[in-house]
């Protein structure tokens, strides 16, 4: 309820150690032994030969010490000091008894804490969200460290490799790219995984316009894998372009981009080779150059990003053919959290 006048000190209310009184006027207050400043003199309440005592007139405070307004002798008796409003002393809380409610906003500073917090994988033990990254780029066993319980995985299958050029119809197709499966996986009773790297499909050098060779698939054990893309159609009229691989088992599956097409016309036809396909990481292989006419200027180029198609070969009016590129390997990339 409101007060009218001074808001009475909220505290505890102690007995100060007993003083004997001697030929002096001036006495140190203590409490358990230890010297006692009190607020003010109106904080005690002194009582001597059996008078309480007005506090200012009959007795002033300063730090420690209590002065009678005249000297004391022995025969005096100070009976008692007691502290009134003395500030409430809080004790050691018990374990688990401080609630988030009872720490003030913004009371908890750097100076406070023991150490530097460390945020790297090591320190983030036990406090959740992404702690490592495994990346394979060729076939292995997957081995999960400890106090991790789930992991993010991107499986893409290997890119097909491009088609050479031939004199009849001088520019093969590039290869298509390898599909690719994402997937989330809970590993908490799982310590190792079979990790298979499709390969990206063979550079075609038969010397006679072949297709391309396609890649194989990827896989992380039987939870989600990813197929090769095929390898760049051979020339002539009325083929569709190679086909991506496509990813299985993955909450997001996702098809690889389709090789560049082959055609031209005739001898005499310098037209540029198919593009290889893209793959969920980034571009194929460029075609064979246009303005070249030498066996490394006409070969299509092995394939850039983890699973992207290899680019398709042509054929010069001189005679000489390109071979088809490479399709590149795939690739499962892990990322794991606690």
């Amino acid at each position: 309820m409101p007060f009218i006048g001074t808001q009475p000190e909220v505290g505890g209310y102690s007995v100060l150690d007993a003083l004997t009184a001697s030929a002096t006027a001036s006495y140190t207050l203590q409490k358990d032994s230890a010297n006692f400043t009190p607020s003010s003199a109106n904080q005690l309440l002194v009582s001597l030969n059996g008078v309480i005592q007005k506090p200012g007139s009959s007795f002033t405070i300063s730090g420690s010490t209590l002065t009678f307004s005249s000297a004391l002798t022995s025969s005096d008796s100070i009976d008692f000091i007691l502290a009134m409003g003395e500030p409430l002393l809080v004790g050691t809380p018990s374990d688990g008894t401080v609630s988030t409610a009872k720490i003030a906003t913004d009371a908890v500073t750097s100076a406070k804490l023991a150490s530097t917090l460390d945020l790297s994988g090591t320190g983030r033990t036990g406090h959740g969200g992404l702690k490592s990254v495994q990346v394979f780029t060729s076939s292995g066993t997957y081995t999960k460290p400890t106090g991790i319980s789930t992991v993010k995985v991107i499986c893409t299958g290997g890119g097909g490799g491009g088609a050479e050029g031939k004199s009849t119809f001088n520019y093969g197709g590039g290869g298509a790219a390898g599909g690719t499966a994402i997937d989330i996986i809970d590993v908490s009773s799982t310590s190792s995984v079979t990790v298979t790297i499709g390969a990206g499909g063979a550079a075609q050098t038969t010397g006679n316009g072949s297709a391309g060779n396609n890649g194989a698939t990827s896989s992380f054990g039987s939870f989600c894998s990813a197929t090769g893309g095929e390898g760049g159609k051979a020339e002539g009229g009325g083929q569709s372009r190679a086909a991506p691989g496509n990813g299985t088992g993955g909450v997001i599956n996702i098809l690889g981009g389709q090789g560049g097409s082959q055609g031209g016309g005739n001898t005499s036809d310098e037209a540029a080779a198919g593009m290889g396909g893209s793959s969920f990481w980034g571009g194929g292989g460029t075609h064979s150059a246009t303005n070249r006419d030498d066996q490394t200027g006409l070969q299509g180029q092995t394939g850039r990003a983890f699973g992207s198609g290899g680019g398709g070969g042509r054929h010069h009016s001189n005679g000489t053919f390109g071979n088809g590129g490479a399709g590149k390997e795939g690739v499962v990339y892990v990322e794991e959290y606690a």
